[in-house]
């Protein structure tokens, strides 16, 4: 083999070669490749091992299949009371359509930023600060379903939108403290005096069953005094008449005459007129017949003179 044979021979192996490599296409996982032919969209490749046409076919670009997160910078919006505030946006989409999102716009990734732009301004346009402020998840829904419609001719699927932050005026947020500050203290004083008066009520309440209590207390021992005393009085009424049934027992079964009787009766004036205060002795009427009954008594005791001879 002479020396230019070698050389065809090499140039041909080469040309085989690179005509193989240009026919097969392996493609990564979640990624797409659009195919063109002759200048025209021919097909999409998936992930794998593909042929094509070398020479003839070829790859325009590459479709990053995976879901991507794009945090776009603060944009100035103003809202509906005419203030300006900063927002911050994150956005969650994915291609589904590689073919879609090639030919149907120049750089969709400008395209959603801008679109998120124009929609966010419109959104927060007819809200007032406060409102714009507190409602951020329907801020949130409200983007994605504008973005999802507008973004789907696209290929383009928007999955969440989020606002990292809203950022009102320096000015606005000074002001904001401060009423959040006056906020703060008024529901501070409104609870202490809250608390305060709930204390009043409770210690007056507490007052009250204390009072209550005492005055069931003082109640039933009043009543438990006089249950006492009335039982003392029976019993002693109860004595005094065993007492006096005892004497009177005792005297009738002595059988003792009038003399005894009066005898007894005068022993107890002297107890009748014990006392400073009793200045004045009202004698009974019944004191002449005892005088009587003890003077037959004595005259019934002297010894009789003898009878004379």
């Amino acid at each position: 083999m002479t020396v230019e044979q070698l050389i065809v021979a090499l140039v041909v192996v080469a040309a085989v070669g690179f005509g193989v490599a240009r026919t097969i296409r392996i493609i990564p996982q979640a990624t797409a490749a659009i195919i063109e032919r002759l200048g025209r969209y021919h097909r999409t490749l998936t992930p794998g091992l593909n042929l094509v046409v070398p020479f003839v076919d070829r790859i325009k670009e590459l479709i990053d299949l995976r879901e991507q997160v794009v945090s776009f910078p603060p944009q100035p919006v103003i809202t509906s009371d005419n203030l300006v505030v900063s927002i911050d946006t994150v956005i969650y989409f994915q291609v589904t359509n590689p073919k879609a999102a090639t030919y149907e716009i120049a750089n969709f990734l400008l395209g959603v930023e801008q679109l998120t732009v124009t929609t966010l301004r419109n959104v927060v346009g007819g809200m007032d600060l406060e409102r714009t402020l507190t409602s951020r998840e329907d801020i949130n829904t409200e983007l994605r379903g504008t973005l999802d419609e507008a973004t789907g001719k696209w290929g383009i699927r928007v999955n969440r939108v989020e606002l990292k932050a809203i950022d009102p005026p320096s000015s606005i947020q000074d002001s904001m403290e401060k009423q959040m500050r006056a906020d703060r203290d008024k529901r501070a004083a409104i609870l202490t005096a809250e608390g305060r008066r709930q204390a009043a009520i409770l210690e007056a309440e507490g007052e009250q069953r204390a009072a209550v209590l005492r005055a069931r207390g003082d109640a039933e021992a009043s009543v438990l005094r006089a249950q006492a005393d009335a039982e003392a009085q029976a019993m002693r009424a109860k004595g005094q008449a065993d007492a006096i049934g005892m004497v009177f027992k005792a005297i009738h079964e002595g059988k003792p005459d009038q003399h005894l009787l009066a005898y007894q009766y005068l022993q107890t004036l002297p107890e009748i007129a014990k006392g400073d205060a009793n200045k004045l002795w009202i004698v009974p009427s019944e004191m002449g017949k005892v005088l009587e009954n003890l003077g037959g008594l004595f005259a019934h005791d002297k010894p009789q003179s003898p009878p004379e001879v």
